[in-house]
Parts: structure tokens; C-alpha cells; sequence
């Protein structure tokens, strides 16, 4: 059997939203109705892999249609994988600790990765570079000077988030 990245595009509220898995672990997710966007971006072993788009990607798109309905904290039983340094992963998995509702700045966030609060600029790239959006949830995470800061989809869409899941 040949290895794949299936893909399935999702209906939201704000736009589509492609899910991109391996081996049943969710490697990219992002707002867009082309899965070849996220699929780009993907390390070089895993574009080397065929794209395969699929009717149902079972848990991952159960999590996002659970999210969608209210369950704020189902997109957090979901496995992902992405690359990065050490520091960047102690990122990633301090982002996914931030719970639905809240916000943080990118100072805490550092601080919550137990880096000091000069990786703040660290904690911006490793949002900036996050593959797994909403499931890592960058949108969570403001500026300290106000307002919503950069994300990758748009700031319309970080704003929809954070308003679906009440942290505005």
C-alpha cells in the first residue's frame, strides 16, 4: 500500500478549511479550499508523498464539526505532527496548552514554553510558521501593544475565532 497526505476540505463559517493527515495524524490544517496550499508547505519527505483527497478524514474532521458546534476543547484530542527545532516544538505545545476562551501575548507564551521573555520574537515565528492552524492555536495569542496582530489566514479570521470561542 503506498503512503499518502489525505486531504479533506471543510465548510466553515469564515471559509474553507483543509486538513492534511499521515498516517492518520494530522501534519497540516489550514483556511483554504486548496489543500495544495497547505500541501506546499509541508516538509520535503512529505511532499514527496502523494495527495489524496478523501470524503471523510474521520476524527480530525469530527473535531473540527464538534468545534464548530460548541465543543471548544474538541480540537485538542486530535494528534498533530509538524516540524520544527526543540524550541520551536516547546512552542507549539505551549500554544496547544492555551485554553479555548483565553488569550495570550507572545512574551507569555515564551514564558509558558519556559523560554525567557527576550523569545518573544521566537514565539511570533513559531506562529508564523505553524502548520496546524486552528488545532495549534496561534489565533490565540495578541500583541501586548493591542489589537489582533498578524495571522496567517487574515486578521478577519483571527478575529472569528477568537469571537466563536468568546475571548474577545
Amino acid at each position: 500500500m503506498t503512503e499518502t497526505i489525505d486531504a479533506q476540505v471543510l465548510p466553515t463559517p469564515i471559509a474553507p478549511l483543509s486538513l492534511l493527515t499521515h498516517g492518520g495524524v494530522l501534519v497540516a490544517a489550514g483556511f483554504t479550499g486548496d489543500p495544495g496550499e497547505m500541501f506546499a508547505r509541508l516538509p520535503a519527505k512529505l511532499r514527496a508523498l502523494p495527495l489524496n483527497p478523501v470524503d471523510d478524514l474521520g476524527k480530525p474532521a469530527r473535531a473540527v464539526r464538534d468545534y464548530l458546534d460548541g465543543d471548544l476543547f474538541a480540537l485538542d484530542s486530535v494528534e498533530v505532527d509538524q516540524p520544527g527545532t526543540p524550541t520551536r516544538q516547546r512552542l507549539l505545545a505551549a500554544l496547544r496548552a492555551v485554553p479555548p476562551g483565553t488569550t495570550v501575548s507572545y512574551a507569555r507564551l515564551a514564558e509558558h514554553a519556559g523560554l525567557p521573555k527576550t523569545a518573544a520574537r521566537a514565539a511570533g515565528g513559531a506562529c508564523a510558521q505553524n502548520l496546524i492552524a486552528p488545532f495549534v492555536p496561534c489565533h490565540r495569542v495578541l500583541p501586548s501593544v493591542g489589537g489582533f496582530g498578524g495571522y496567517y489566514y487574515g486578521a478577519h479570521v483571527k478575529e472569528w475565532l477568537l469571537g466563536h470561542e468568546k475571548a474577545l
